[in-house]
């Protein structure tokens, strides 16, 4: 008998964990790149690697605002005035 498939754990798909990822990955790049002792090339390619990242991050949080917005916006079916 075929057991049942164990639960997944939350994959990078996840907009949350992509969100954290991003985050994280953006951080140790700045670290990086503060310390000052890496070649122009390197410093180029880092840094072009934290704008896709920040870009990324601002979708994720401009995504999240108007999912935020959507559920504290009035619902113009309900009965508020009656």
């Amino acid at each position: 008998m075929a057991k049942p498939p164990a639960p997944q754990p939350e994959t990078a798909a996840d907009p949350v964990s992509q969100f954290e990822d991003a985050m994280r990955e953006l951080e140790e790049i700045v670290q990086r790149m503060e310390r000052g002792d890496l070649r122009l090339e390197e410093s180029l390619q880092l840094f072009e690697r934290g704008m896709s990242l920040s870009k990324s991050c601002r979708g994720s949080l401009d995504s999240a605002e108007l999912r935020v917005r959507k559920l504290l916006a009035p619902d113009p079916d309900s009965d508020v005035g009656a």
